[in-house]
């Protein structure tokens, strides 16, 4: 099985990673797709820069930065996975990226604030042609205050 897992950065997607290596742990034979997504450039970004070569090469580093840690997770699980740092609207992109690399399921955190099903999961939820698991990191206990009477 192949699964698509898309990173952003955030300790959400990371945790995301994470549940995929626990699913491979408890047996599933899988292999993983890491995906950035690097949305296109402003407008003030292409008028500042004067070069496309420029944009694509800062946003392919960015974007292998933001890979690294999951990549990390990968190899020390001894997984097989392949990288992806693409441009473009992320839903969409992610998307084909599921078709291109023939990812037979997705797994993808939470948006951060509120962690909350974000955009991007939703597009995956509703146009996605293989399931999309959306996982959400435990939320941290409360300290429990002191009872005594």
């Amino acid at each position: 099985m192949k699964i698509l897992l898309p990173v952003d950065g955030t300790p959400s997607a990371l945790f995301a990673v994470q549940y995929a290596l626990r699913l491979r742990q408890e047996g599933l034979d899988a292999s993983y797709v890491l995906a950035n997504v690097q949305t296109p450039p402003s407008l003030y970004e292409v008028v500042t820069a004067h070069d496309a070569a420029v944009l694509d090469d800062v946003r392919r580093a960015a974007g292998a930065d933001l890979l690294a840690p999951a990549e990390a997770l990968l190899e020390a699980a001894g997984a097989s996975w392949e990288s992806e740092v693409a441009g473009g609207e992320p839903g969409h992109v992610l998307v084909d990226l599921v078709e291109t690399y023939g990812c037979d399921a997705v797994i993808m955190g939470t948006q951060e604030e509120g962690e909350g099903v974000g955009p991007v999961a939703m597009a995956l939820l509703e146009h996605c042609p293989v399931p999309v698991t959306v996982v959400r990191p435990p939320v941290p206990a409360e300290p429990q205050a002191d009872l005594e009477p």
